[in-house]
């Protein structure tokens, strides 16, 4: 039995890539905001022109929201790579952390943060999608932290008294830090600085301090 050769479809064929396009976006996005970032910024960003960019996503917005969701799953899958159950819980959280400074200083003349956090917190209070979307990937990115961090209980990384939903929350917060910092012009070797000492105290090896000795007299 001879197989018939599939039709092609009428018309011109998409001369674009829309993962591409959601992978161009955001740079425009992150660098001016998403209300001063024109149609004609991402048209030039992405290669694609007006009729195709609304053709693909509808409209600026949902292609923003598009981009969101796409840097939250990418950042997710990047997280738990970094935090590996076969790697010991202190490199895998400060893998995490070199990571996100990595990307946030790709940029070194003007760090750009996270995309998330530095874009979507100025929308998410006229904007509900945007604010959902903000709510969901933080907490997304806080139960990464979460199931390692139970995971180490279990093996007794931390202690067995240890609450990992408040540690991850730490640790989700320590994260937040370094985006807002980075943008606001601490330098990476400060941030890095602060986030050893982040791991140091999540995992419980953070020095206690030194009891002042009582005098004699």
């Amino acid at each position: 039995m001879v197989q018939k050769e599939p039709k092609r479809p009428r018309g011109r064929p998409r001369a674009y890539d829309p993962e591409r396009a959601l992978a161009s976006a955001p740079r425009s996005v992150w660098r001016a905001g998403f209300a001063a970032t024109s149609l004609d910024d991402l048209s030039g960003a992405t290669g694609m022109n007006r009729p195709s960019l609304y053709g693909a996503f509808g409209d600026k917005r949902e292609l923003y929201l598009a981009a969101l969701d796409r840097y939250v799953a990418l950042s997710r899958a990047e997280m738990e790579r970094a935090l590996a159950p076969e790697r010991p819980l202190a490199e895998g959280l400060q893998s995490v952390y070199d990571r996100a400074l990595a990307l946030y200083f790709a940029e070194p003349e003007a760090p750009l943060g996270c995309f998330l956090i530095g874009t979507a917190a100025t929308e998410a209070a006229r904007d509900a999608g945007v604010r959902t979307r903000l709510g969901s990937g933080l907490r997304e990115l806080t139960r990464a932290f979460e199931r390692r961090l139970r995971t180490a209980r279990k093996r007794a990384e931390i202690g067995r008294g240890a609450d990992p939903a408040l540690l991850a929350d730490l640790a989700g917060a320590v994260l937040h830090s370094l985006a807002l910092r980075a943008r606001a012009g601490d330098s990476r070797e400060a941030l890095r600085a602060f986030s050893r000492a982040a791991v140091r105290l999540v995992c419980g090896s953070a020095a206690p301090p030194r009891r002042a000795r009582r005098s004699s007299r």
